[in-house]
């Protein structure tokens, strides 16, 4: 059971807001989740009560994605009151205290950093002045610093208020069902659990592509890059999932430990083991510089010193402008000897066997092998199996990844949330490529990065883009 909740939620009145936390709030009051709900919503937009319950309704209809019961929307509006910015501590701390006045004894807060970097520690200072920690959790939104150094004096302010087990690190990757999805494979399956290390798997990828370019983010962006921005704080997270030792037992401490674990076995990153690229057009954007080096694509090779796992290259790639979106996590497995099949048969022409994760919002899962061609001789091509969240009577169930994160930290669940000593440790060994990044190097809207992400991955070859499409279920979404 979860209890009685306060959820202040700064930054209400910004985009994250309105198309995911907003929505996602009404759905876990609708699915009896958060029975217990009130919202203190706050922003620097001067308005009144009314004025922003009529913001979150219009934004609720809007990008919901799911059927909203018109009497729970009224319901949640209900139970919504909102402070503006200029306000000051006091006026906050008020409305928290009578909406807890509602909820009876033993309600919890729950503060949501939805607010630019540069006002984080600002919001954590107030909340200290407005003595609404105590009884309290925070969700801290990206980027966690930008360096060890930066990493450190993040921690170390934070700590002046807030405890570290009341500090919730958001990343919204490790909400999705396929993500989670890895730690039942891996472990819950005789299938998979005693081939999943270096003996039988040949390398790994993530690889998370993306179509959109930066829209009004160009200003944040040019200080941060693609790897600041994706890397340390999504894909490392789930390299964390896919590399960690099974956890003594399925609680968040044990889970964050294994994760940790894992970070600490990671060798420094080379900075000949990174490709960086900049799409054409980037440097026309508002708010960057003409001359920039930002990086707005990166590519990398990383190893994890342990015994699982030495000398298995993982492979991570993110960027903006790019061919297609995609979230995926690709197992290959290594290729048995093939002495016994005729020259022509096929096997090996189309590369190693594969398990895939995506982590779209369609979950997917596809398991690709070799098989025999019907007919005379020996003929093989590759076939999949493929499982998709869609096509079953779960898919209805399904939390979206803001919402199950929210859902958690409301429960103080903290096994799908980063901890200071990961993060630290995730920017020292990204110190060498900060101090000496390789090259910026250009590449065209609509493709997948410089040409030189292929000479990184040799001798083997990206996933993405699939040389074959996901099938299309009977569930087909549109």
């Amino acid at each position: 059971m979860v209890a009685a909740t306060t959820i202040v939620l700064f930054g209400a009145t910004g985009d994250l807001a309105k198309r995911k936390l907003l929505p996602g709030l009404v759905h876990l009051l609708q699915a009896s989740l958060l029975d217990g709900l009130r919202v203190v919503a706050t922003s620097l937009d001067d308005m009144s009560g009314d004025e922003f319950r009529d913001v979150a309704k219009k934004a609720i209809l809007e990008f919901n994605t799911r059927e909203v019961d018109d009497e729970v929307l009224q319901e949640f509006l209900k139970r919504v009151d909102y402070v503006p910015g200029d306000a000051g501590a006091s006026a906050l701390r008020d409305a928290v205290h009578r909406a807890e006045e509602e909820l009876g004894e033993g309600a919890r807060r729950l503060h949501y950093l939805s607010v630019p970097p540069k006002a984080a520690l600002k919001v954590v200072e107030m909340l200290g002045e407005a003595d609404l920690v105590e009884h309290s959790r925070i969700i801290m939104e990206k980027p966690f610093g930008m360096d060890l150094a930066s990493a450190k004096e993040l921690n170390r302010r934070l700590h002046l208020v807030f405890d570290e087990e009341q500090i919730f690190r958001i990343d919204h990757f490790l909400g999705k069902e396929a993500a989670q999805n890895i730690l039942a494979f891996r472990f819950a399956n005789g299938l998979f659990e005693p081939i999943w290390h270096r003996n039988h798997i040949d390398h790994i990828q993530i690889d998370v592509p993306e179509k959109l370019g930066l829209e009004q983010r160009a200003d944040f962006y040019e200080g941060t890059g693609a790897y600041r921005d994706m890397v340390v704080t999504h894909l490392f997270q789930i390299l964390a999932f896919t590399a960690m030792e099974p956890p003594t037992a399925l609680l968040p401490e044990a889970i964050s430990e294994e994760k940790n674990k894992v970070f600490r076995s990671m060798l420094p990153i080379q900075p000949d083991d990174v490709v960086r690229g900049q799409y054409s057009g980037y440097r026309e954007q508002d708010g960057v510089d003409p001359e920039s080096d930002t990086e707005t694509f990166v590519a990398l090779k990383c190893y994890i010193d342990n015994w699982r796992w030495a000398g298995i290259p993982f492979y991570l790639r993110t960027g903006k402008k790019l061919g297609d979106g995609a979230r995926i996590i690709s197992i290959a497995f290594r290729e048995p000897p093939k002495s016994m099949f005729p020259s022509g048969s096929g096997v090996g022409d189309r590369g190693p066997d594969h398990l895939t994760f995506d982590l779209a919002d369609r979950t997917r899962m596809s398991l690709s092998f070799y098989g025999k061609k019907p007919g005379p001789g020996m003929k093989l091509d590759k076939l999949s199996m493929q499982f998709a969240m869609q096509e079953t009577d779960w898919a209805g169930a399904v939390l979206e990844a803001y919402e199950r994160l929210i859902f958690d930290a409301a429960r103080g669940d903290r096994t799908l949330f980063t901890s200071a000593q990961g993060i630290e440790r995730l920017w020292e060994i990204s110190d060498e490529l900060l101090s000496d990044p390789p090259v910026v190097r250009p590449y065209e809207e609509g493709s997948w990065g410089p040409n030189q992400v292929h000479q990184l991955i040799a001798p083997f070859t990206w996933r993405l883009p699939f040389e074959r499409k996901w099938r299309e279920g009977k569930s087909k979404q549109k």
